[in-house]
């Protein structure tokens, strides 16, 4: 027997997307109060063997949840705002690709360019390649850091993260082999070790540690090589999360996901038995569709 199914998903415009192998479904609060799910099939060009393959599968996943991810945000945002429907208004590929390559440059700047360009600038005081590479990683985590807290604090956001919530209470339930209802998934975490954040968390920390082989000079060779290995970077991050959330028996590993749980609790907010009632139902939906397709 394979390994069981792990579900994973994502918080959206009043509602919750969740993903199964070959479908994914997102459940949305509509206007009028009722929750509608809708199950849309998944794209099969990350399925293909050669991107299943360790350090590679990594940055796949993350260009795939961003393109899934950007859809369902789009889809929720039509139909809680009462769109007839949502789907007509659902991305063409080069509306897809501009907002998934924005959303790119917009990491890359922040998250590479400026920590990068202030170690630089400071060359002069933090000399050598190894506090160099540690004060770039360190103005790094807190831009990340900083990034998190200032959206955290948008009333909007603290909706969305509320169905963040409610999607890890919702996976938990499922995990723990228990019925999926309110009352079952209310009293579970809302902190998961496989949540997005501790996985972005995971490629700040290992960045410092790849770039440090990579020479400092000249500046615009400092910024290429960031972003030439930023798909490498991403892809050890993946299989550090993933071994470390399928040993989470043993206490040595334990200690790994600690950082990212910490951070959760910015990026994540008690839901209340409404939202939790959205989450468990887009599970539900994928769960019953994927074995339709069985």
């Amino acid at each position: 027997m394979g390994r069981p199914v792990q579900y994973g998903g994502q918080a959206v415009i009043e509602g919750v997307m969740m993903r199964g192998p070959r479908e994914s479904a997102i459940a949305v609060r509509l206007p009028e109060g009722r929750i509608e799910v809708t199950c849309l099939e998944l794209h099969s060009w990350a399925k293909k063997p050669i991107f299943k393959l360790p350090l590679i599968r990594g940055f796949v996943a993350l260009v795939d949840s961003l393109i899934v991810g950007t859809r369902a945000l789009t889809f929720s945002a039509n139909r809680s705002m009462g769109e007839e429907d949502g789907e007509e208004e659902e991305l063409g590929f080069w509306e897809l690709a501009l907002t998934i390559g924005f959303a790119f440059a917009l990491g890359l700047l922040l998250f590479v360019g400026l920590p990068t360009g202030m170690a630089h600038l400071l060359r002069g005081k933090v000399t050598g390649v190894m506090w160099q590479n540690l004060l770039e990683g360190a103005i790094r985590l807190v831009v990340f850091f900083l990034y998190i807290l200032l959206i955290s604090k948008l009333k909007d956001i603290q909706r969305v993260f509320q169905y963040h919530g409610a999607e890890h209470k919702a996976i938990f339930t499922y995990e723990a082999g228990k019925e999926l209802t309110v009352e079952n998934a209310r009293p579970f975490p809302r902190l998961h070790p496989r949540c997005g954040t501790s996985f972005l968390l995971i490629v700040v920390v290992v960045s410092i540690f790849v770039f440090a082989f990579v020479g400092l000079h000249p500046l615009w060779w400092r910024l290429l090589s960031r972003m030439l290995l930023m798909p490498f970077v991403a892809g050890i991050a993946y299989e550090i999360l993933k071994f470390s959330s399928r040993h989470l028996e043993s206490p040595w590993l334990r200690w790994l996901i600690v950082p990212g749980l910490l951070l959760q609790k910015l990026t994540t907010r008690e839901p209340d038995d409404d939202q939790l009632e959205v989450a468990l139902a887009a599970l539900k939906g994928v769960i019953d569709s994927g074995q339709e397709l069985t």
